[in-house]
This record gives C-alpha cells, structure tokens and sequence, in this order.
C-alpha cells in the first residue's frame, strides 16, 4: 500500500462519484483565481451554483457537498464583490 491509501484507508478499487469533478472544478476555480485575479470569480461562482442546484435536485444528497458548494458560492460572491 502507498502513503496515501494508508493515510486515507483505501481499501477498495476506484469508483467515480460526482464529487471527483466537484473537487477538480474547485481546484481549476482556485488556480484560475490565482493566475487571472478576481476577474474570473465568475466562473467559480457559476461552477459552484450549478453545483448546489445539482445538490438540491439529486437523489444521493450529502450534507458536505451541499454545505462545500455554499460555501464556494459565498466566497466567490466575496471576490465578485471585491471587483
């Protein structure tokens, strides 16, 4: 076993879930961010309501991922109105 499945106690194979782009999405909003400035706070912010109405109609709700693409909205809405 590697480090990382020892430290996150992966014992199963690889399964897709939704939250995989969720996260990828946040990560690309977060170095967008950094590379172009706040100007494209847009961006997060339309990736993260997208994700919290997905949140909202999907059957396998999860109270992280809801509270995680708030929260991403807020702060996206910070920088917006930072600009």
């Amino acid at each position: 076993m590697t480090v990382i499945k020892k430290f996150f106690n992966i014992n199963t194979s690889y399964t897709f879930d939704f939250n995989d782009i969720r996260c990828v999405l946040t990560l690309f909003n977060v170095i967008m961010i950094m590379t172009f400035g706040l100007s494209v706070a847009y961006i997060g912010l339309a990736i993260a309501i997208f994700g919290a109405i997905r949140d909202f109609i999907c059957e396998e709700r999860k109270i992280n991922s809801t509270i995680q693409h708030l929260a991403i909205i807020l702060l996206n809405c910070y920088f917006v109105s930072l600009m």
